[in-house]
């Protein structure tokens, strides 16, 4: 018998609870009820549970700080947390914790229901504590959706399959589905706004459950998931169900995960309705276009797709100044410049009537490619750049506005840019400090421009005219402060002979030597060091 905890400070909350579920149909007892962290804490000493439902505030301690106790404690314990409050910093701790399981007052039956299940299962499955019977019906259950996964990966994602293999019969043999004739229809699910979290596995498995509550009298359905998009396939009968009327539904729940998650958004692009499966690959385009509209159309709203070609592009002249416009920039080093001409570029795209979500997410894809190109060709190091392209096409996909999508441009351009900068000035003054080194060693001997540029490794030429540029003085000139100010420290502190002072700077000629000295100073030698020695 599975022993369940039930923590909240709220006894009818806790009374609610208890007599909503059938307890021991599902092979559970309640052991105790509490109504504090610290009571939770005890009780979990003495009774020992398996499962605890707790609220996420309550007097003593909280919730998370009760798990981080318990979880000391027992290791072994599976969590459902109950929260009625916008607690997005909650949400994170808890799924930080292993906590996958967040229901939200008031408390639905159904869907308490299906946790306890889920959670016992995971315990048992953790424990090792499932018959022979029940591993095989797990392992049976995951080789079915493991298969039944597949289809979105050969239709969707790599578009394997022929008109041929996309009949009923081939589909349900090869992929365990139970399609029947009908109507096919896919959707896709976008969330925005929580890019931040560190883990999505709980908002999945929230989408899942919503969706196994909400399709109904449906031959058939399956969803898979792609980062914050949920791919979803229905076969129906269009008689008996209305696929609007059931997003909606779907809409609504999903939205109220913003209780969870602060900045939640939502939005369904839903693909037409065919009486044949062959079109399956061509409506979950016409769902991503959908999904892309949200930038000028807004998020939690479903919005139906159109087959429009993902070939279309703006024409050329905006992006073509905006290249002019982004390499000037770039080649002037200024920052203010990159950051005018993605606003340019954000204001001739957003006044063409024309222009789709899906043109602005492949215009800023672009204009990171040309940008990336345009630090590559101007000889700015690109060793810190690896995967900036992968990771800025990941993530432009995470803002549910046209605005937010150029924001995001901007800032990577420019913050990458001053970094690029940074690392640029520090690689073209190495070879300088290399001199300076070599200089510092070696200025008591005959050294020339052409030695020290050979030691840097570039021709004389050049590397006179970055040495001037890096100092702002010439070679000769920053020898001779070198000799002069080493000089000046012998005068002052030594009683060494101007001849061998001459000699130990560098000089063989004395004469020489002190009209540098004179000339650099105002004084002769002997008047420097009576002056200051």
């Amino acid at each position: 018998m599975i022993k369940v905890l039930i923590a909240d400070d709220e006894l009818k909350v806790c009374q609610l609870i208890n007599f909503l579920v059938d307890w021991q149909a599902l092979g559970m007892k309640v052991v105790a009820i509490v109504h504090n962290g610290v009571d939770a804490i005890n009780a979990i000493k003495e009774h020992k549970p398996n499962i605890i439902i707790t609220d996420i505030r309550m007097p003593g301690c909280d919730g998370l700080e009760m798990i981080e106790q318990a979880n000391q404690l027992e290791p072994d314990l599976e969590y459902i947390i109950i929260s009625g409050y916008r607690q997005f910093d909650y949400a994170k701790k808890a799924i930080s914790y292993g906590v996958s399981n967040y229901l939200l007052k008031p408390i639905d039956k159904n869907e308490l229901i299906v946790s306890l299940e889920k959670v016992k299962a995971h315990y048992l499955e953790k424990t090792e504590q499932l018959s022979k019977d029940e591993r095989l019906k797990l392992f049976e259950l995951s080789d079915v959706e493991r298969s039944r996964n597949e289809l979105f990966s050969d239709i969707t994602l790599q578009n394997k399959l022929s008109r041929e293999k996309m009949k009923i019969d081939y589909l349900n043999q090869t992929y365990q589905y139970h399609f029947e004739p009908g109507t096919f229809q896919n959707a896709m699910i976008k969330i925005d706004g929580v890019h931040e979290h560190p883990d999505n596995r709980y908002l999945e498995e929230k989408i899942s459950q919503i969706l196994a509550q909400q399709i109904k009298n449906c031959y058939d359905w399956e969803c898979t998931f792609e980062g914050n998009l949920c791919y979803l396939i229905i076969n129906y009968n269009e008689k008996k169900e209305s696929v609007r009327s059931m997003m909606h539904r779907i809409l609504d729940e999903i939205s109220q995960q913003q209780e969870v998650f602060r900045g939640l958004q939502v939005t369904i692009g839903l693909g037409k309705a065919d009486l044949t499966p062959f079109v399956i690959a061509d409506r979950f385009k016409a769902a991503r276009w959908a999904v892309a509209q949200r930038l000028l159309m807004g998020t939690n709203k479903i919005i139906e797709g159109e087959n429009r070609s993902t070939n279309d592009f703006v024409e050329t002249n905006i992006f073509s100044n905006f290249n002019k416009e982004l390499c000037d920039a770039i080649d002037l080093q200024d920052t203010e410049r990159i950051r005018f001409a993605i606003q340019q570029l954000e204001h001739e795209l957003m006044a063409r009537k024309e222009t789709t979500g899906y043109e602005i997410l492949q215009m800023t894809k672009e204009a990171m490619n040309l940008f990336l190109f345009t630090i590559r060709n101007s000889q700015f190091p690109m060793e810190s750049l690896k995967g900036l392209f992968e990771k800025f096409n990941k993530e432009i996909n995470n803002y549910g506005s046209a605005h937010e999508v150029f924001q995001y441009l901007e800032e990577t351009m420019t913050v990458t840019f001053e970094q690029v900068v940074t690392e640029k000035q520090q690689l073209d003054s190495k070879p300088i400090r290399e001199a300076k080194k070599y200089i510092s060693e070696h200025f008591t001997e005959p050294i020339s421009l052409e030695m020290v540029s050979e030691n840097a490794g570039f021709n004389t030429a050049y590397f006179s005219s970055m040495f001037k540029k890096e100092t702002g003085m010439t070679f000769t000139e920053y020898l001779l402060s070198k000799r002069m100010d080493k000089a000046k420290e012998l005068l002052k502190n030594t009683k060494s002979s101007v001849a061998d002072i001459c000699e130990s700077v560098g000089y063989s000629d004395v004469k020489y030597f002190s009209k540098n000295f004179a000339k650099y100073t105002s004084l002769k030698p002997n008047e420097y060091r009576k002056l200051y020695s």
